[in-house]
């Protein structure tokens, strides 16, 4: 299998090395103290583990499937507080952006832009992120093919990205059902870009409980298990202590409380060469 590009996304958090990254937090920032208290139980984890860690929030999920569900805090407020999480517990933090001016004032803050699977290829997006300087994580969308990836690096690099992530997150089969094709992550680590596999959106069912989505997270943990023996470079995993009160994806959610199992299990195997 091709070797991915190895670079830093902050100086010291390697990704395409010799330890897997780990992209991990809660869906959405439901509150001040869930945020910090998600934040200090997976930092404490990678640390325990030994994996570089970007936490995952978002502050606002502009794609629910009603009008009626949370978003989060939105743009303003949800920088303060993943700029706190920056302080308060020395890590590195991602978040998802969707317009150009977004991205540009989340680049103030954060270590990592994501661009949801739904925009990934919007080609002023994939630009004003490289613009920033941060690393890209784009998330591929449910819609693409393995062999439509080379056109998002391509507009990536053409606008000077220089660390960029593709993140497979599964694919559309027929309507509320996801499926995970593993001869894709291989084939898209042939292009030479880091690839994390997301366990916990691949095992979503998109519109599955009518007014929002639904999910089966006891599955996640096999999908993350078999990904890491395919060959990945992270892994990506939404968590929060009460998955089933979670207000956005909480039925895909892996509860903290099984978190540092399932990721010991995942490194177990990504070590066997």
């Amino acid at each position: 299998m091709t070797n991915p590009e190895i670079f830093e996304i902050t100086p010291g958090l390697m990704v395409g090395g010799k330890v897997p990254l780990l992209i991990a937090g809660p869906c959405v920032i439901e509150g001040e103290d869930m945020l910090l208290r998600n934040a200090e139980a997976v930092t404490r984890i990678a640390k325990r583990l030994q994996m570089p860690l970007l936490f995952k929030a978002s502050y606002d999920k502009a794609n629910r499937t009603s009008r009626a569900s949370f978003r989060g805090p939105g743009l303003e407020e949800g920088l303060r507080l993943l700029q706190r999480v920056k302080t308060e517990f020395d890590t590195t933090v991602l978040t998802d952006a969707h317009s150009v001016d977004e991205i540009k004032k989340a680049g103030e803050v954060v270590d990592a832009i994501q661009i949801p699977a739904f925009l990934c290829r919007q080609t002023d997006l994939l630009a004003a992120a490289a613009q920033t300087g941060k690393t890209v994580n784009v998330k591929k969308g449910q819609f693409l093919a393995p062999d439509d990836i080379p056109h998002i690096i391509n507009k990536l690099t053409a606008a000077d990205c220089k660390r960029l992530m593709i993140t497979e997150r599964g694919s559309s089969f027929g309507y509320h059902r996801l499926v995970v094709d593993f001869t894709g992550i291989v084939q898209m680590r042939q292009y030479g870009w880091p690839i994390i596999f997301d366990a916990t959106h691949s095992v979503q069912m998109p519109g599955g409980l009518g007014a929002q989505s639904g999910g089966n997270r006891r599955f996640a943990p096999y999908l993350a298990w078999a990904a890491a023996a395919v060959g990945v470079d992270g892994v990506f995993i939404e968590t929060h202590f009460e998955p089933d009160k979670a207000l956005s994806d909480g039925p895909n959610m892996i509860p903290i409380q099984e978190l540092q199992d399932v990721l010991a299990h995942f490194l177990d195997i990504w070590n066997i060469k």
